[in-house]
């Protein structure tokens, strides 16, 4: 199997985020804060991906980003998810060393 692009990565990490999003969405009273992050960090993987996207990941990067992903979908609680929506993106650019 070809090793995967940043750009698979990010098109899968963008997956997860967007189902996270959700969950954080469901709390009224941040549906603003969660949808201007939520913006935000999608803005700045599509930047990545315009620059990087047809780099390939080593093994280990990706090991890390499907962790990340897996952590985040067992996220059931709204709050807990919003504290991830700023936390999961920077794990994902960290593991392709992009700056967050």
């Amino acid at each position: 199997m070809p090793a995967e692009t940043i750009r698979d990565a990010i098109d899968r990490a963008g997956d997860a985020y967007a189902a996270l999003g959700e969950i954080g969405e469901t709390v009224e009273d941040e549906w603003s804060y969660v949808t201007d992050l939520t913006e935000a960090w999608r803005a700045r993987f599509d930047e990545v991906v315009g620059v990087r996207g047809d780099e390939t990941l080593t093994p280990e990067a990706t090991v890390a980003i499907d962790r990340a992903i897996v952590e985040i979908a067992v996220i059931v609680d709204p709050h807990r998810a919003i504290d991830w929506l700023s936390t999961f993106p920077q794990v994902v650019l960290l593991a392709i060393e992009a700056r967050p």
